[in-house]
């Protein structure tokens, strides 16, 4: 893929997911943890702008294909990941992974588990991005002996 359709394609997801977000914070008491709603409308927000960013930045990153593919699929299901499982929380009122905002919730073993996994996912995916974009956006080597 070059690199406008990746960028393209970025995008396109983090406005999807922003676009979620808004559409469930419009039913934020519906949830079983309203609380927890509300942290994961603004968190899939942020969630969705952090992708429009890898997105806005993605020309200027000096990156090899696989460390480029890695940073493309990973920003992609960072995403997804961390809206979804923030809403998956919510809905089922879990509180093993988000104590604060889930204190007084429950869920049962297997919504707990799969809350876990889908915001462990994204916690982990979301540190790797930043590490690969931050990675890909050092000073080219050209500019490096003029001083810049």
């Amino acid at each position: 893929m070059d690199s406008h359709e990746a960028r393209r394609r970025l995008l396109w997801h983090g406005i999807a997911i922003t676009l979620c977000a808004l559409l469930e914070g419009a039913v934020v008491q519906s949830f079983t943890n309203p609380r927890l709603a509300l942290s994961a409308h603004v968190g899939g927000i942020m969630t969705g702008t952090v992708v429009v960013l890898f997105g806005l930045v993605w020309t200027d990153l000096r990156l090899g294909d696989t460390a480029g593919k890695a940073l493309f699929w990973l920003s992609i299901i960072q995403g997804w990941a961390n809206a979804s499982g923030l809403v998956l929380a919510a809905a089922f009122g879990t509180s093993g992974t988000t104590p604060m905002h889930g204190a007084g919730h429950v869920g049962i073993p297997w919504q707990e588990t799969l809350v876990a996994v889908v915001l462990t996912t994204g916690a982990g995916a979301i540190l790797v991005c930043c590490a690969l974009a931050l990675w890909g956006l050092r000073r080219p080597a050209e500019n490096r002996r003029a001083g810049f």
